[in-house]
């Protein structure tokens, strides 16, 4: 079976599986095991969601997070997986309802929330708030728009379109941000306010982050990955 075809099979016919089958298929597939149980149509248990946070602190250290270069990125994940788990699980998740005939916006929204991002958290990807709200809405998924937020989800656009069932083409740009972001807000997904707090100092203190002295949407981008 190849990637595609499992994720297809994971979607349409999950909720058969039990737990340990969904964490093998998670290892299978590189992906998170949260993010296994979302596309499946599984609840997703509160040991694997962040904790209660600040919104405006997650917002901020998202924004600070994409100031960093590849090798700020790597260690500021390590900054952020040397952290204790100090946070209380949040109370489980439900599954998404399974007699919804077009399930990919529920799942966007299930990757988004199992990072801890909502619409105003997520980081500024190219898209405005409204196109993100029409994507969780169901009113569109074009390829760009799943490429621009495939990486800080730490996902593949291919991966994405196969879930949206969007057909791939070539796109005329790359995106502003690569898996190796998403990487950085899996770790920080057990993570306080306050060590988020921490982590975006850390983050300052890495990228060199010049103070605009109001709020910037995002840094340049990340076009330079070593992956691409």
């Amino acid at each position: 079976m190849t990637r595609t075809e499992a994720l297809r099979d994971l979607l349409d016919n999950g909720r058969e599986c039990d737990t340990p089958r969904l964490e093998a298929i998670a290892v299978e597939l590189d992906l998170p095991v949260a993010d296994v149980l979302v596309v499946a149509g599984h609840p997703v248990p509160g040991d694997l969601l962040p904790p209660d946070r600040d919104k405006t602190v997650m917002r901020a250290f998202a924004y600070r997070v994409t100031y960093c270069n590849h090798p700020q990125l790597a260690a500021l994940r390590e900054f952020l997986l040397a952290m204790p788990d100090e946070g209380a699980a949040p109370e489980p998740r439900p599954a998404r309802d399974p007699a919804d005939p077009g399930p990919f916006p529920a799942v966007l929204h299930g990757l988004m929330r199992n990072r801890g991002f909502g619409v105003r958290e997520f980081p500024f990807v190219g898209l405005s708030i409204s196109t993100i709200r029409g994507m969780l809405g169901g009113a569109w998924h074009r390829l760009s728009q799943l490429q621009a937020v495939a990486g800080p989800l730490g996902w593949s656009t291919e991966d994405l379109a196969t879930l949206a069932g969007e057909p791939l083409q070539p796109l005329e740009y790359g995106p502003m941000f690569c898996h190796h972001v998403g990487a950085v807000f899996l770790a920080a997904v057990p993570r306080t306010t306050d060590q988020l707090v921490r982590a975006a100092r850390e983050a300052d203190r890495l990228s060199a982050r010049e103070d605009h002295g109001a709020w910037q949407p995002v840094s340049e981008g990340i076009y330079d990955c070593p992956d691409a």
